[in-house]
């Protein structure tokens, strides 16, 4: 077998086996994409959501708590 015919049997190979799946997979992925998040990944930003909240409520309780004891405490 010369160089030239195995080129061409790679080529054939790589054309019947890489490259379909390859167009599969991009093609699986962009659709994942467009369908957005799944209920799994929606409860998860819903909790990260109201974690963000508790902690913005406690930190202006915080600040809050310091302007009354502390009036000049952000310039330092």
């Amino acid at each position: 077998m010369d160089i030239i015919e195995a080129t061409f049997i790679i080529t054939i190979v790589f054309m019947t086996v890489v490259v379909p799946m390859w167009v599969w997979m991009h093609y699986r992925y962009k659709t994942k994409q467009v369908h957005g998040l799944s209920i799994d990944e929606q409860a998860d930003l819903e909790e990260m959501m109201e974690t963000a909240n508790k902690m913005a409520q406690r930190i202006q309780s915080l600040e809050s708590i310091l302007d009354a004891e502390h009036p000049h405490w952000r310039r330092r």
